[in-house]
């Protein structure tokens, strides 16, 4: 079911700690330890990329695409999965150095609330982004 709160109430780590700490280590151009919040196979699926894949490979991206980029997320929803595992899905918007995006992320959490998986989606119209591109 989704949570959506304002942005001040949103607690996270009360949902989903990993994902909170995920946004944590983001925020403050941590890479090295969101990186570290993956299993040895995880993935980041990041826009207009291929899967990119494990620890080390997740924090060299990291370190070139997301330079001065700030996460807020907005809204939360949570599933619960086989064997422990979940899904927590969240809306929200990140802000680069140029512009400002809506966001959705989905986060693929096991069992020892590690992430297997994030996949990150800019929800936002070609049209925007065409704008966004052109700003």
């Amino acid at each position: 079911m989704a949570t959506p709160t304002a942005e001040a109430d949103l607690n996270l780590a009360a949902i989903a700690p990993v994902v909170e700490r995920y946004f944590a280590g983001f925020n403050a151009a941590d890479y090295c330890a969101v990186a570290a919040l993956f299993e040895a196979d995880g993935v980041l699926l990041a826009p207009f990329e291929d899967p990119i894949v494990g620890s080390e490979a997740i924090y060299t991206y990291l370190q070139t695409e997301a330079i001065a980029m700030q996460a807020t997320p907005v809204e939360v929803e949570t599933t619960p999965g086989e064997n422990g595992s979940h899904r927590v899905v969240v809306k929200g918007r990140v802000k680069t150095r140029l512009f400002t995006v809506n966001v959705r992320w989905t986060f693929g959490l096991t069992a020892a609330n590690t992430l297997q998986s994030a996949e990150i989606r800019l929800l936002a119209s070609l049209q925007e982004l065409v704008q966004l591109n052109q700003g």
